[in-house]
């Protein structure tokens, strides 16, 4: 069975997050400086992060909607200050906004763009993410067909309702289609549970512990990646 799709994790796969994640805090917190202030001057990173950790507990039902959770969460630091329910709704919004736009100022690894040219012309490429990032506000957009996000299918990975959107957007048999990503709970079982094929993207060398599974390939670094792909189509494996 040949493939014909690739799907692709983001953070952590075709970038490092961390730093994009910096930047978008420091915008947030700095907006809430400037427009709302005595909403987080008097909070440090575990303070703050001891307050997410309550508003995220007495929301469970956006557990995987991570956009809203963190505007509720913006919302919430307003009201803790004294702010009306109409600032708190306007402010939640705009510091979210100014998050993210520096979030999609992610920097691809070098390799990245390049490589997914190359896969383009060939398959047809998705990106499946438990994150907010779009991957068409990136420099990597163009080389995409389509994505998911898991707050738009209401699950993240690895429950299989992403992947089962995958399957119904591009209509091939789970064989088909080979899954990338950094994780192995979220990407490699996560796929393999519904049938898919998948490629580990372990750029950090860890140690494989998922018992019982192994990916169909391992990479180190994504320049290795159309030469797995094409391995997983030559021999099944």
């Amino acid at each position: 069975m040949k493939i014909a799709v690739i799907t692709f994790d983001l953070d952590n796969t075709l970038w490092d997050v961390e730093p994009a994640l910096l930047r978008a805090e420091q915008a947030q917190r700095d907006w809430l400086l400037q427009y709302r202030p005595g909403c987080i001057e008097h909070h440090d990173h575990d303070s703050l992060w001891e307050f997410k950790k309550r508003v995220w507990q007495g929301h469970p039902e956006l557990a995987h909607h991570v956009s809203q959770m963190r505007i509720r969460m913006l919302y919430e630091l307003q009201r803790a200050a004294g702010y009306n329910d109409a600032d708190c709704e306007r402010g939640a919004i705009a510091a979210f906004a100014a998050f993210l736009e520096e979030r999609h100022k992610v920097e691809l690894y070098e390799e990245a763009l390049e490589v997914l040219r190359e896969l383009a012309g060939h398959y047809r490429l998705g990106a499946l993410t438990n994150g907010n990032a779009d991957i068409y506000k990136t420099d990597a957009g163009e080389y995409f067909d389509f994505a998911f996000l898991a707050e738009e299918i209401g699950a993240s990975k690895p429950a299989p309702d992403m992947f089962q959107a995958a399957l119904a957007q591009t209509g091939v048999q789970p064989g088909q289609i080979v899954h990338v990503g950094d994780n192995p709970e979220h990407d490699i079982l996560g796929a393999s549970r519904v049938g898919m094929r998948t490629v580990w993207v372990n750029l950090q060398g860890a140690t494989w512990d998922q018992q019982g599974l192994l990916p169909d390939a391992e990479i180190q670094t994504l320049r290795k990646l159309p030469d797995a792909i094409r391995r997983i189509d030559h021999t099944g494996r």
